[in-house]
């Protein structure tokens, strides 16, 4: 499955670093696209256009304060995960936690990068997260998986399970969606992928793989369209290689 991403990313890798404002515009179109598209997929209204205004400073009249938080704590959020690959730090617990508090940031302090204390069910989904009082128990499952028995998989199938398994366990009230593609990427860019895009055409899709993830235990669906989104994004960074 992933020769072709294999084979892209070494060409990638053979002809970096690019140029400075190269990086520089390839990060502002990804850091838009990936905050436009998130927050889509949860249900923000701000479209591409007025999600750049609103990382510009600007507010967009008619909509939301909830919706321009979002938009900007978003942005916040990739800054600091953007920090933790270039410090090579690990992801403890914690680290996911202050990921949540940034993305729930005036939102819903009482519940920013604090468990769920509620049972919480997922829309159109056959899979139901678990009791609250699991949540621990399943968080220290999911990082003691994720720190021992993850060194030989793809950063791709890595990733995308780290996802899938995490939003599954849906700690937070709010918010998990958006944590749990903030820590796919960080998995990616760790291992020197550009960060993808999961676009909000393919929610549908996207939301089918991973119930079919939840319930049957069956992650291929969800890798696969984990990586036709990666290849999508090495694609966007081969075109700039001008040498």
């Amino acid at each position: 499955m992933f020769a072709q991403i294999d084979q892209k990313k070494a060409r990638l890798d053979a002809n970096r670093p690019l140029p400075k404002y190269t990086l520089k515009s390839l990060r502002e179109k990804l850091l838009l696209e990936w905050t436009y598209h998130s927050n889509a997929i949860e249900g923000n209204t701000l479209s591409l256009n007025e999600t750049k205004v609103v990382l510009e400073g600007i507010t967009v009249g008619g909509k939301a304060m909830r919706e321009h938080l979002e938009v900007i704590n978003h942005r916040d959020a990739i800054t600091y995960v953007e920090g933790i690959v270039q410090r090579k730090e690990r992801l403890p617990e914690w680290q996911i936690k202050n990921l949540h508090r940034l993305v729930l940031k005036e939102i819903n302090d009482d519940y920013a990068g604090v468990y769920r204390d509620q049972q919480v069910f997922i829309s159109g989904a056959e899979h139901i997260p678990p009791a609250p009082f699991h949540i621990q128990e399943e968080m220290e499952q999911l990082m003691n998986w994720y720190e021992y028995e993850t060194g030989e998989l793809h950063p791709i199938t890595r990733g995308s399970m780290l996802h899938a398994i995490f939003v599954g366990i849906h700690p937070f009230i709010d918010g998990n969606g958006c944590v749990s593609r903030l820590l796919l990427n960080l998995e990616l860019m760790k291992d020197g992928f550009p960060p993808i895009v999961i676009k909000v055409e393919n929610r549908l899709d996207y939301y089918n793989a991973l119930d079919k993830a939840h319930t049957q235990k069956d992650y291929g669906d969800f890798i696969r369209l984990i990586a036709k989104d990666a290849e999508d994004s090495l694609d966007l960074y081969l075109r700039s290689i001008v040498r």
